[in-house]
């Protein structure tokens, strides 16, 4: 099956209500188009009842090098229906643009590389090796059994991936404008400091937990933590929820709560960051009576592709199509290359992310072909003798 036009693909990628971990048969639609072009597919569900995710790996070809592309079906909620103006998940065209969730993040570059990769074959341009498909339900959610589970499975089956292109919506405003060759880290933290509930009159036979939390996050948020450094922005925190659930004006809370993130790049580990967290909550809680508990994970460590051949062939492509020379950046939030950069050097280029996660998501129709055009001309560089 060749000449697989990506707008058509998208649209029925779109019409799927794949909303993290759902399904919804977006992964049916891909391995039957895969298939029709003699993919061998094979599916990889992890996890069980309600957290059950089903992913789909999909490869052209024995022979070596594997040049593999990631990506997900899964999309976030929709959030107020009543404020698209096009059905969430009609795949409307209007105005130039494919409208829907999933349209930028990510069907839309889903769609091109498989409509790139058909028209690749079709050409009969010069091929040896293989080429590879490693798509997930569950990017956009915990990422616990999807991407990670699945390069466990295919490595341990014996399964090679040489390089990877993950095509995420890496460009700001213009296709062109930026590939990913890294991203930085990411630390989650909720803090509860527990006290006693009290009178306010009484203050003495209370034990008051926001001035305490208050204190913690001070010292926490007022910490310069680097200056960045060649490759990377600077590192930064931000206190994203505090929580008293304390309606009234007489009372003091017997538990304060906050939430925070953090995302650092390689001047930090994530056990390092650890430390230093553990360490302003002891000082914190000196002369409290009362405890503070911590919740804290490291989803994401920071890592780096340093420009070589996968970068430079795919930011040839870029200018053959685009006529700009893509910066090459680390800027951003997490994405599934961040499991991907253990087994195979990974970089990331798609569609342009100004909606993506908002109402009226959308991708501009001449950018999805000419997407399609950028990995084809990538897919040819990279199989040149």
């Amino acid at each position: 099956m060749y000449n697989i036009d990506p707008i058509d693909l998208a649209r029925e990628l779109i019409r799927c209500q794949s909303i993290t971990p759902a399904d919804a048969g977006a992964l049916g639609v891909l391995q039957d188009v895969l298939e029709g072009m003699g993919f061998r597919c094979t599916r990889y569900p992890f996890g069980q009842g309600a957290e059950k995710v089903d992913n789909l790996y999909a490869r052209l070809g024995t022979g070596a090098p594997n040049m593999c592309y990631a990506g997900h079906v899964d999309v976030v909620p929709i959030g107020d229906v009543g404020a698209w103006r096009q059905d969430p998940f009609g795949g409307v065209i209007e105005d130039g643009k494919l409208w829907g969730r999933g349209a930028a993040d990510m069907k839309g570059g889903i769609a091109a590389f498989v409509a790139s990769v058909s028209e690749f074959l079709a050409d009969g341009s010069a091929f040896s090796g293989s080429i590879s498909f490693l798509i997930t339900g569950d990017e956009e959610g915990p990422a616990v059994n999807g991407t990670r589970k699945v390069l466990e499975a295919i490595s341990a089956a014996g399964e090679i991936i040489d390089h990877c292109l993950v095509g995420e919506p890496t460009n700001p405003n213009r296709l062109g404008e930026m590939i990913k060759i890294g991203r930085r880290g990411s630390l989650n933290g909720v803090l509860t400091v527990i006290g006693t509930q009290g009178h306010v009159a009484y203050p003495d036979l209370a034990g008051n937990p926001v001035p305490t939390l208050l204190k913690l996050l001070t010292a926490l948020s007022s910490k310069k933590l680097d200056d960045g450094n060649k490759n990377f922005q600077p590192s930064n925190l931000e206190i994203t929820s505090i929580d008293v659930d304390n309606p009234a004006h007489n009372i003091i809370a017997g538990a304060a709560r906050a939430k925070f993130n953090i995302r650092f790049n390689t001047e930090h580990t994530g056990d390092d960051l650890l430390d230093w967290i553990n360490t302003e909550i002891e000082i914190a809680g000196r002369g409290f009576d009362g405890r503070i508990e911590a919740e804290l994970s490291v989803p994401g460590h920071p890592f780096l592709t340093k420009p070589c051949a996968l970068s430079e062939k795919l930011a040839l492509a870029v200018e053959d199509i685009t006529g700009r020379k893509p910066e090459l950046s680390t800027s951003g939030g997490t994405s599934d290359a961040r499991f991907i950069t253990h087994y195979a050097p990974v970089v990331e280029f798609g569609l342009i992310g100004k909606t993506i996660h908002q109402v009226n998501e959308h991708a501009k129709i001449a950018d999805i072909k000419s997407l399609k055009q950028i990995y084809k001309a990538f897919l040819v560089r990279y199989f040149a003798a």
